[in-house]
């Protein structure tokens, strides 16, 4: 990832094509609904179909081992990124197109980082959602001009989403920045979101109160 002060939106455009690896951010639980591991292996269904890659944490259990058993059974690629420590507790996919076996989280989220072209969160507990504000606050920051989107299965960010609303009205987050999360609730939506993605053009961070 490459830093910068600021991003041209001319000059950088998603596409199909280059849309290669989508990192998917979700929970190593499978959640109360069934829905929620049925959009799992949805999303996984479609990312194989399209030829798109998927980058996750590395984990069988819970949502994480569905996408990934989903990609890998349409015949798809799958890239996990796990700390050793993790790994080493037997939660580590060990049938995956590759597994690479990092010394801390923050490896982990560098490298996934890395290896992908846009962020997609499922649902998950605390793990996901700072996963996903992450690299939400590095486009936010100009650090990178990847898209980010929430994959809202039975309005599961319905909350999250009026919390943004809320920063904004409150004066905590520029009011054109909420482009910078693209929400759908099925993952052929999400991914046009995605695909049709144009970067906000970012100046150098400074105080509002300033100006």
């Amino acid at each position: 990832m490459v830093a910068s002060d600021t991003i041209d939106p001319v000059n950088y455009e998603i596409s199909v094509s280059a849309m290669q690896r989508i990192c998917v951010f979700c929970g190593s639980s499978s959640g109360s609904r069934p829905t929620y591991l049925a959009e799992a292996r949805r999303l996984g269904v479609v990312l194989a179909e399209r030829g798109i890659g998927l980058v996750y944490g590395g984990g069988r259990v819970g949502l994480m081992g569905t996408v990934a058993d989903s990609v890998l059974a349409a015949g798809g690629e799958v890239i996990g990124v796990i700390p050793a420590a993790l790994a080493t507790k037997e939660l580590a996919h060990r049938d995956l197109t590759d597994l690479r076996v990092v010394g801390s989280m923050h490896e982990r989220k560098a490298l996934m980082a890395e290896l992908a072209d846009a962020f997609i969160a499922l649902p998950g507990g605390y793990g996901t959602l700072e996963e996903f504000f992450e690299v939400l606050t590095w486009s936010q920051l100009g650090l990178h001009a990847k898209p980010c989107g929430l994959l809202n299965v039975d309005n599961y960010y319905g909350p999250l989403l009026e919390l943004i609303h809320h920063a904004i009205g409150e004066g905590f987050v520029p009011p054109e920045h909420r482009a910078l999360v693209q929400v759908a609730d099925e993952p052929e939506h999400l991914l046009k979101l995605l695909q049709a993605f144009q970067p906000i053009p970012v100046k150098k961070w400074l105080d509002r109160s300033e100006t």
